[in-house]
Protein backbone atom coordinates (compact mmCIF):
# COMPACT_ATOMS: atom_id res chain seq x y z
CA UNK A 1 0.00 0.00 0.00
CA UNK A 2 1.65 3.39 -1.26
CA UNK A 3 0.59 6.69 -0.18
CA UNK A 4 -0.68 7.60 -3.68
CA UNK A 5 -2.97 4.56 -3.06
CA UNK A 6 -4.86 5.20 0.37
CA UNK A 7 -6.26 8.53 0.43
CA UNK A 8 -7.02 8.06 4.44
CA UNK A 9 -3.51 8.48 4.56
CA UNK A 10 -2.73 12.34 5.95
CA UNK A 11 0.78 14.19 5.90
CA UNK A 12 0.92 16.22 8.89
CA UNK A 13 0.19 19.81 6.91
CA UNK A 14 -2.97 18.28 4.50
CA UNK A 15 -4.04 17.09 8.41
CA UNK A 16 -3.33 20.72 9.64
CA UNK A 17 -4.96 22.09 6.47
CA UNK A 18 -7.67 20.40 6.64
CA UNK A 19 -8.67 20.78 10.36
CA UNK A 20 -8.38 24.55 9.85
CA UNK A 21 -10.79 24.58 6.83
CA UNK A 22 -13.00 22.49 9.25
CA UNK A 23 -13.21 24.42 12.62
CA UNK A 24 -13.50 27.79 10.25
CA UNK A 25 -16.40 26.02 8.42
CA UNK A 26 -18.39 24.70 11.45
CA UNK A 27 -17.37 27.45 14.11
CA UNK A 28 -18.04 30.56 11.84
CA UNK A 29 -18.16 33.48 14.29
CA UNK A 30 -18.02 33.07 17.72
CA UNK A 31 -18.15 35.62 20.53
CA UNK A 32 -15.86 35.16 23.68
CA UNK A 33 -15.38 36.98 26.82
CA UNK A 34 -12.11 36.75 28.68
CA UNK A 35 -9.48 37.93 30.30
CA UNK A 36 -6.07 39.42 28.29
CA UNK A 37 -2.53 38.34 29.02
CA UNK A 38 0.39 37.71 27.20
CA UNK A 39 -0.53 40.93 24.87
CA UNK A 40 2.64 42.03 22.22
CA UNK A 41 2.58 44.31 19.37
CA UNK A 42 5.35 43.23 17.03
CA UNK A 43 6.56 46.07 15.01
CA UNK A 44 4.32 44.37 11.79
CA UNK A 45 1.61 46.58 13.76
CA UNK A 46 -0.56 42.79 14.62
CA UNK A 47 -1.87 42.20 18.06
CA UNK A 48 -1.36 38.75 19.55
CA UNK A 49 -2.46 37.83 22.94
CA UNK A 50 -3.96 35.07 24.96
CA UNK A 51 -7.79 35.26 26.39
CA UNK A 52 -8.17 32.95 29.38
CA UNK A 53 -10.64 32.42 32.34
CA UNK A 54 -10.24 30.91 36.09
CA UNK A 55 -10.07 27.33 33.92
CA UNK A 56 -9.02 27.71 29.96
CA UNK A 57 -7.19 29.91 27.48
CA UNK A 58 -6.95 30.44 24.14
CA UNK A 59 -4.42 31.81 21.84
CA UNK A 60 -5.60 34.58 19.75
CA UNK A 61 -4.67 37.18 16.76
CA UNK A 62 -6.09 40.73 15.64
CA UNK A 63 -3.91 41.71 12.53
CA UNK A 64 -3.64 45.36 11.82
CA UNK A 65 -6.37 45.91 9.75
CA UNK A 66 -8.89 45.24 12.12
CA UNK A 67 -7.12 46.43 15.82
CA UNK A 68 -7.13 50.04 14.26
CA UNK A 69 -10.65 50.18 14.80
CA UNK A 70 -10.22 49.44 18.46
CA UNK A 71 -11.24 52.53 20.31
CA UNK A 72 -8.91 51.54 23.59
CA UNK A 73 -5.99 50.56 24.23
CA UNK A 74 -5.83 46.52 24.99
CA UNK A 75 -3.71 45.70 28.40
CA UNK A 76 -2.62 42.62 30.27
CA UNK A 77 -5.72 41.78 32.28
CA UNK A 78 -8.46 43.51 30.78
CA UNK A 79 -11.68 41.62 30.56
CA UNK A 80 -12.96 42.12 26.68
CA UNK A 81 -15.91 40.73 24.70
CA UNK A 82 -14.40 39.59 21.24
CA UNK A 83 -15.77 38.91 17.88
CA UNK A 84 -13.35 36.10 16.53
CA UNK A 85 -13.06 33.40 13.68
CA UNK A 86 -11.73 29.98 14.82
CA UNK A 87 -8.89 28.91 13.03
CA UNK A 88 -5.90 26.92 12.68
CA UNK A 89 -2.63 28.18 12.58
CA UNK A 90 -0.60 25.65 10.55
CA UNK A 91 3.06 25.49 10.82
CA UNK A 92 2.59 24.74 14.69
CA UNK A 93 -0.70 22.93 14.76
CA UNK A 94 -2.24 25.30 17.21
CA UNK A 95 -5.71 25.96 17.56
CA UNK A 96 -6.01 30.12 17.65
CA UNK A 97 -8.75 32.51 16.67
CA UNK A 98 -8.48 35.65 14.41
CA UNK A 99 -9.90 38.91 16.01
CA UNK A 100 -12.61 41.02 13.88
CA UNK A 101 -13.50 43.09 17.03
CA UNK A 102 -12.73 43.53 20.38
CA UNK A 103 -14.37 46.28 23.28
CA UNK A 104 -14.47 46.51 26.68
CA UNK A 105 -16.54 43.51 28.86
CA UNK A 106 -19.00 45.83 30.15
CA UNK A 107 -21.48 47.70 27.40
CA UNK A 108 -19.80 45.18 24.80
CA UNK A 109 -21.94 42.08 26.53
CA UNK A 110 -25.13 43.29 26.50
CA UNK A 111 -24.07 44.48 23.24
CA UNK A 112 -23.74 41.12 22.24
CA UNK A 113 -27.10 39.96 23.89
CA UNK A 114 -28.67 42.54 22.20
CA UNK A 115 -27.66 41.38 18.80
CA UNK A 116 -27.96 38.02 19.44
CA UNK A 117 -31.61 38.46 20.78
CA UNK A 118 -31.91 40.63 17.77
CA UNK A 119 -31.14 38.27 15.11
CA UNK A 120 -33.22 35.27 16.65
CA UNK A 121 -36.19 37.39 16.37
CA UNK A 122 -35.63 38.31 13.59
CA UNK A 123 -35.16 34.68 12.23
CA UNK A 124 -38.40 34.36 13.48
CA UNK A 125 -40.47 36.72 12.16
CA UNK A 126 -40.87 38.89 14.93
CA UNK A 127 -39.95 42.05 12.84
CA UNK A 128 -41.35 41.27 9.57
CA UNK A 129 -43.48 44.58 8.20
CA UNK A 130 -46.68 42.32 7.60
CA UNK A 131 -47.08 41.06 11.35
CA UNK A 132 -47.28 44.96 11.87
CA UNK A 133 -50.58 46.76 12.73
CA UNK A 134 -51.56 50.38 11.29
CA UNK A 135 -52.46 52.44 14.02
CA UNK A 136 -55.75 53.58 14.42
CA UNK A 137 -56.89 57.18 12.00
CA UNK A 138 -59.21 58.26 14.88
CA UNK A 139 -58.31 56.80 18.11
CA UNK A 140 -60.78 57.24 20.99
CA UNK A 141 -58.56 56.46 23.96
CA UNK A 142 -54.83 55.94 23.90
CA UNK A 143 -52.84 53.75 26.74
CA UNK A 144 -49.61 54.55 28.23
CA UNK A 145 -47.41 51.89 29.54
CA UNK A 146 -44.59 53.86 31.67
CA UNK A 147 -43.50 54.91 34.77
CA UNK A 148 -46.60 57.44 36.80
CA UNK A 149 -43.28 59.06 37.92
CA UNK A 150 -41.51 59.68 35.05
CA UNK A 151 -40.64 62.94 32.79
CA UNK A 152 -41.87 60.74 29.70
CA UNK A 153 -45.55 60.18 31.15
CA UNK A 154 -45.77 64.04 31.98
CA UNK A 155 -44.38 65.08 28.13
CA UNK A 156 -47.00 62.40 26.66
CA UNK A 157 -49.88 63.82 28.40
CA UNK A 158 -48.62 67.57 27.96
CA UNK A 159 -48.90 67.05 24.23
CA UNK A 160 -51.82 64.89 24.09
CA UNK A 161 -53.80 67.48 25.64
CA UNK A 162 -52.30 70.19 23.30
CA UNK A 163 -53.15 68.75 20.42
CA UNK A 164 -56.67 66.74 21.27
CA UNK A 165 -57.75 67.70 24.64
CA UNK A 166 -60.83 65.18 24.05
CA UNK A 167 -58.96 62.17 23.59
CA UNK A 168 -59.47 59.58 26.33
CA UNK A 169 -56.05 58.18 28.16
CA UNK A 170 -55.44 55.16 30.42
CA UNK A 171 -52.14 54.88 32.00
CA UNK A 172 -50.72 51.43 33.31
CA UNK A 173 -47.99 52.07 35.83
CA UNK A 174 -44.97 49.78 35.77
CA UNK A 175 -41.18 50.01 36.01
CA UNK A 176 -39.22 50.53 33.43
CA UNK A 177 -35.80 50.31 35.14
CA UNK A 178 -34.56 47.27 36.72
CA UNK A 179 -34.17 43.17 36.70
CA UNK A 180 -38.51 43.20 37.56
CA UNK A 181 -39.51 46.22 35.37
CA UNK A 182 -39.49 43.50 32.04
CA UNK A 183 -41.99 41.25 34.02
CA UNK A 184 -44.14 44.57 34.53
CA UNK A 185 -44.02 46.00 31.43
CA UNK A 186 -44.93 42.63 29.98
CA UNK A 187 -47.74 42.38 32.27
CA UNK A 188 -49.56 45.90 32.10
CA UNK A 189 -49.04 45.06 27.98
CA UNK A 190 -51.33 42.00 28.48
CA UNK A 191 -53.90 43.81 31.22
CA UNK A 192 -53.98 46.49 28.43
CA UNK A 193 -54.95 43.99 26.14
CA UNK A 194 -57.27 42.00 28.52
CA UNK A 195 -59.21 44.82 29.20
CA UNK A 196 -59.72 46.03 25.68
CA UNK A 197 -60.08 50.09 26.54
CA UNK A 198 -57.69 51.70 24.10
CA UNK A 199 -57.03 51.41 21.01
CA UNK A 200 -53.42 52.08 20.61
CA UNK A 201 -50.76 51.85 23.20
CA UNK A 202 -47.68 53.77 24.36
CA UNK A 203 -44.83 51.41 25.51
CA UNK A 204 -41.29 53.88 27.06
CA UNK A 205 -39.82 55.49 28.77
CA UNK A 206 -37.27 58.72 28.93
CA UNK A 207 -33.54 58.49 27.83
CA UNK A 208 -30.79 56.66 29.64
CA UNK A 209 -28.03 53.97 29.64
CA UNK A 210 -27.74 50.97 28.01
CA UNK A 211 -28.21 49.48 31.29
CA UNK A 212 -31.29 51.80 31.68
CA UNK A 213 -32.79 50.63 28.63
CA UNK A 214 -32.28 47.12 29.24
CA UNK A 215 -35.78 45.73 30.10
CA UNK A 216 -36.96 47.14 26.70
CA UNK A 217 -34.04 44.51 25.47
CA UNK A 218 -35.61 41.82 27.16
CA UNK A 219 -37.33 38.44 25.35
CA UNK A 220 -40.15 38.64 27.37
CA UNK A 221 -40.81 42.18 27.01
CA UNK A 222 -40.69 41.36 23.12
CA UNK A 223 -42.47 38.72 22.80
CA UNK A 224 -45.64 40.41 24.17
CA UNK A 225 -45.79 43.22 22.03
CA UNK A 226 -45.90 40.93 19.02
CA UNK A 227 -48.33 39.31 20.64
CA UNK A 228 -50.53 42.21 21.66
CA UNK A 229 -54.06 42.74 20.02
CA UNK A 230 -53.91 46.32 20.39
CA UNK A 231 -50.84 48.46 17.90
CA UNK A 232 -47.87 49.40 19.95
CA UNK A 233 -45.97 52.05 19.59
CA UNK A 234 -42.78 52.28 20.94
CA UNK A 235 -41.19 55.34 22.70
CA UNK A 236 -38.26 54.20 24.36
CA UNK A 237 -35.11 56.56 25.36
CA UNK A 238 -34.00 59.14 22.86
CA UNK A 239 -33.55 59.16 19.08
CA UNK A 240 -30.55 57.66 19.07
CA UNK A 241 -31.40 54.85 21.32
CA UNK A 242 -32.67 51.61 19.87
CA UNK A 243 -34.16 48.88 21.68
CA UNK A 244 -35.76 45.29 20.58
CA UNK A 245 -38.80 46.58 21.35
CA UNK A 246 -38.40 49.30 18.53
CA UNK A 247 -37.79 46.33 16.29
CA UNK A 248 -40.84 44.54 17.62
CA UNK A 249 -43.62 47.36 17.96
CA UNK A 250 -45.45 48.20 15.02
CA UNK A 251 -44.45 52.08 15.59
CA UNK A 252 -41.34 53.35 16.48
CA UNK A 253 -41.26 56.57 18.15
CA UNK A 254 -37.77 58.21 18.30
CA UNK A 255 -39.42 59.91 21.60
CA UNK A 256 -42.11 59.97 23.90
CA UNK A 257 -43.13 62.89 22.77
CA UNK A 258 -42.93 62.17 19.30
CA UNK A 259 -45.11 58.89 20.36
CA UNK A 260 -48.33 61.18 21.59
CA UNK A 261 -47.90 63.03 18.59
CA UNK A 262 -48.60 60.18 16.29
CA UNK A 263 -51.67 58.70 18.31
CA UNK A 264 -53.45 61.86 18.34
CA UNK A 265 -54.22 63.96 15.09
CA UNK A 266 -54.13 67.99 14.32
CA UNK A 267 -53.90 70.07 11.34
CA UNK A 268 -50.92 68.46 10.87
CA UNK A 269 -51.95 65.09 10.40
CA UNK A 270 -51.39 63.86 7.34
CA UNK A 271 -47.56 65.09 7.34
CA UNK A 272 -47.43 62.50 10.57
CA UNK A 273 -48.79 60.37 8.60
CA UNK A 274 -46.29 61.17 5.69
CA UNK A 275 -44.02 60.55 8.59
CA UNK A 276 -44.98 57.57 9.83
CA UNK A 277 -44.47 55.59 6.53
CA UNK A 278 -41.09 57.08 5.77
CA UNK A 279 -40.46 56.01 9.17
CA UNK A 280 -42.06 52.60 8.38
CA UNK A 281 -39.76 52.55 5.19
CA UNK A 282 -36.50 52.99 6.70
CA UNK A 283 -37.03 50.52 9.30
CA UNK A 284 -38.11 48.11 6.55
CA UNK A 285 -35.17 49.45 4.21
CA UNK A 286 -32.74 49.30 7.46
CA UNK A 287 -34.06 45.96 8.26
CA UNK A 288 -33.39 44.19 4.26
CA UNK A 289 -30.10 46.18 4.51
CA UNK A 290 -29.07 44.41 7.80
CA UNK A 291 -30.27 40.95 6.12
CA UNK A 292 -28.14 41.73 3.32
CA UNK A 293 -25.48 42.88 4.60
CA UNK A 294 -25.38 39.70 6.62
CA UNK A 295 -25.51 37.78 3.29
CA UNK A 296 -22.69 39.88 1.82
CA UNK A 297 -20.18 39.41 5.39
CA UNK A 298 -21.10 35.44 4.95
CA UNK A 299 -20.37 35.45 1.52
CA UNK A 300 -16.95 38.17 2.21
CA UNK A 301 -16.25 35.71 5.02
CA UNK A 302 -16.23 32.39 1.90
CA UNK A 303 -14.11 34.60 0.33
CA UNK A 304 -11.41 35.49 2.99
CA UNK A 305 -10.54 31.91 3.39
CA UNK A 306 -10.25 31.41 -0.30
CA UNK A 307 -8.16 34.84 -0.57
CA UNK A 308 -4.45 35.44 -0.57
CA UNK A 309 -4.36 37.91 2.18
CA UNK A 310 -5.31 34.45 4.25
CA UNK A 311 -2.03 33.47 3.92
CA UNK A 312 -0.27 36.72 4.04
CA UNK A 313 -1.74 37.10 7.49
CA UNK A 314 -0.76 33.31 8.41
CA UNK A 315 2.60 34.26 7.05
CA UNK A 316 2.95 37.43 8.72
CA UNK A 317 2.36 35.67 11.65
CA UNK A 318 5.05 32.84 11.45
CA UNK A 319 7.29 35.81 10.03
CA UNK A 320 6.22 37.57 13.73
CA UNK A 321 6.91 34.59 15.48
CA UNK A 322 10.25 33.57 13.52
CA UNK A 323 11.29 37.23 14.57
CA UNK A 324 10.40 36.96 18.08
CA UNK A 325 12.53 33.78 18.42
CA UNK A 326 15.44 35.09 16.63
CA UNK A 327 15.60 37.88 18.99
CA UNK A 328 15.21 35.61 22.01
CA UNK A 329 18.12 33.40 20.54
CA UNK A 330 20.02 36.05 19.94
CA UNK A 331 19.82 37.41 23.32
CA UNK A 332 20.39 34.11 25.04
CA UNK A 333 23.64 33.56 22.57
CA UNK A 334 24.67 37.06 22.87
CA UNK A 335 24.37 36.21 27.38
CA UNK A 336 26.36 32.92 26.94
CA UNK A 337 28.76 34.65 25.33
CA UNK A 338 29.24 36.89 27.80
CA UNK A 339 29.11 34.50 30.22
CA UNK A 340 31.83 32.37 28.30
CA UNK A 341 33.90 35.67 27.88
CA UNK A 342 33.55 36.17 31.91
CA UNK A 343 34.94 32.73 32.18
CA UNK A 344 37.77 32.98 29.57
CA UNK A 345 39.18 36.48 31.39
CA UNK A 346 38.79 34.91 34.85
CA UNK A 347 41.23 31.84 33.72
CA UNK A 348 43.64 33.94 31.62
CA UNK A 349 44.05 35.91 34.76
CA UNK A 350 44.12 33.23 36.84
CA UNK A 351 46.99 31.25 34.36
CA UNK A 352 48.34 34.46 33.34
CA UNK A 353 51.72 33.91 31.74
CA UNK A 354 54.10 36.44 34.06
CA UNK A 355 52.67 34.54 37.32
CA UNK A 356 53.33 31.27 35.56
CA UNK A 357 56.56 32.05 34.24
CA UNK A 358 57.63 33.12 37.49
CA UNK A 359 56.51 30.15 39.22
CA UNK A 360 58.46 28.13 36.37
CA UNK A 361 61.44 29.81 36.69
CA UNK A 362 61.30 29.36 40.96
CA UNK A 363 60.92 25.45 39.97
CA UNK A 364 63.22 25.33 37.11
CA UNK A 365 66.33 26.93 39.70
CA UNK A 366 65.00 24.16 42.73
CA UNK A 367 65.58 21.49 39.96
CA UNK A 368 68.67 23.06 38.64
CA UNK A 369 69.95 22.87 42.05
CA UNK A 370 68.99 19.78 42.27
CA UNK A 371 70.47 18.15 39.44
CA UNK A 372 73.75 19.84 40.38
CA UNK A 373 73.84 17.97 43.85
CA UNK A 374 72.68 14.76 42.48
CA UNK A 375 74.87 15.49 39.55
CA UNK A 376 78.21 15.71 42.08
CA UNK A 377 76.61 13.26 44.32
CA UNK A 378 76.45 10.25 41.53
CA UNK A 379 80.21 11.58 40.26
CA UNK A 380 81.90 11.46 43.52
CA UNK A 381 80.15 7.68 44.17
CA UNK A 382 80.69 6.43 40.56
CA UNK A 383 84.54 7.26 40.97
CA UNK A 384 84.69 5.34 43.95
CA UNK A 385 83.46 2.47 42.62
CA UNK A 386 85.65 2.30 39.82
CA UNK A 387 88.60 2.93 42.06
CA UNK A 388 87.20 -0.34 43.82
CA UNK A 389 86.25 -2.30 40.27
CA UNK A 390 89.75 -1.48 39.25
CA UNK A 391 91.80 -2.20 42.17
CA UNK A 392 90.07 -5.56 42.08
CA UNK A 393 90.31 -6.16 38.02
CA UNK A 394 93.95 -5.66 39.06
CA UNK A 395 93.73 -8.34 41.00
CA UNK A 396 92.04 -10.99 39.25
CA UNK A 397 93.81 -9.69 35.83
CA UNK A 398 96.42 -12.02 33.78
CA UNK A 399 98.75 -8.85 33.23
CA UNK A 400 99.42 -8.71 36.48
CA UNK A 401 100.44 -12.32 36.83
CA UNK A 402 102.36 -11.82 33.60
CA UNK A 403 104.28 -8.94 35.36
CA UNK A 404 105.29 -11.52 38.19
CA UNK A 405 107.04 -13.23 35.15
CA UNK A 406 104.64 -15.81 34.12
CA UNK A 407 103.64 -16.46 30.95
CA UNK A 408 100.21 -18.07 29.11
CA UNK A 409 100.22 -20.51 26.37
CA UNK A 410 97.46 -20.70 23.87
CA UNK A 411 96.44 -22.73 21.06
CA UNK A 412 96.28 -21.38 17.64
CA UNK A 413 92.36 -21.05 17.78
CA UNK A 414 92.66 -19.36 21.61
CA UNK A 415 92.43 -22.27 24.08
CA UNK A 416 95.14 -21.67 27.15
CA UNK A 417 96.88 -25.40 27.25
CA UNK A 418 97.06 -26.57 30.67
CA UNK A 419 97.84 -30.22 29.97
CA UNK A 420 100.10 -31.49 28.07
CA UNK A 421 97.74 -33.54 25.95
CA UNK A 422 95.79 -30.59 25.07
CA UNK A 423 98.66 -30.20 22.04
CA UNK A 424 99.77 -32.69 19.50
CA UNK A 425 103.31 -32.92 18.00
CA UNK A 426 103.33 -30.98 14.85
CA UNK A 427 101.20 -28.16 16.71
CA UNK A 428 102.42 -24.14 16.74
CA UNK A 429 101.65 -22.92 20.16
CA UNK A 430 101.62 -19.39 21.52
CA UNK A 431 103.61 -18.14 24.53
CA UNK A 432 101.85 -14.63 25.55
CA UNK A 433 104.61 -12.84 28.18
CA UNK A 434 104.27 -9.64 30.03
CA UNK A 435 105.89 -7.81 26.38
CA UNK A 436 105.55 -9.72 23.34
CA UNK A 437 104.57 -13.78 21.94
CA UNK A 438 106.46 -16.27 21.34
CA UNK A 439 105.47 -19.10 18.47
CA UNK A 440 106.58 -22.18 19.17
CA UNK A 441 106.50 -26.35 17.14
CA UNK A 442 105.52 -28.93 19.09
CA UNK A 443 108.22 -31.73 18.86
CA UNK A 444 108.16 -34.17 21.67
CA UNK A 445 105.63 -34.52 24.39
CA UNK A 446 106.00 -35.82 27.75
CA UNK A 447 103.78 -36.56 29.78
CA UNK A 448 103.81 -35.91 33.33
Amino acid sequence: MTLQSNQNIFTVSRLNSEVRLLLENEMGVVWLVGEISNFSTPVSGHWYLTLKDSRAQVKCAMFRGNNRRVTFKPQNGNQVLVRARLSLYEPRGDYQLIIESMQPEGDGLLQKQFEELKMRLAGEGLFAQANKMLLPEHPRCVGIVTSKTGAALHDILDVLKRRDPSLSVVIYPTLVQGEEAAIQIAQAIGRANSRQECDVLIVGRGGGSLEDLWCFNNEIVARTIAASQIPIVSAVGHEVDVTIADFVADVRAPTPSAAAELVSQDTSYKHQVVSANLRKLSDAMHRSLLLHKQAFLHLQHRLDKQHPSYKLQVQAQQIDELDLRLKNSMLRQLSDWKAQLQGQHYQLQLHSPSKLLGKQKAHLDSLENKLTRLTDTMLTSNRHKLAIAAEKLDTVSPLATLKRGYSITQTQDGKVVTQSSHVHPGDTIITRLEQGEIYSKVETIKAS
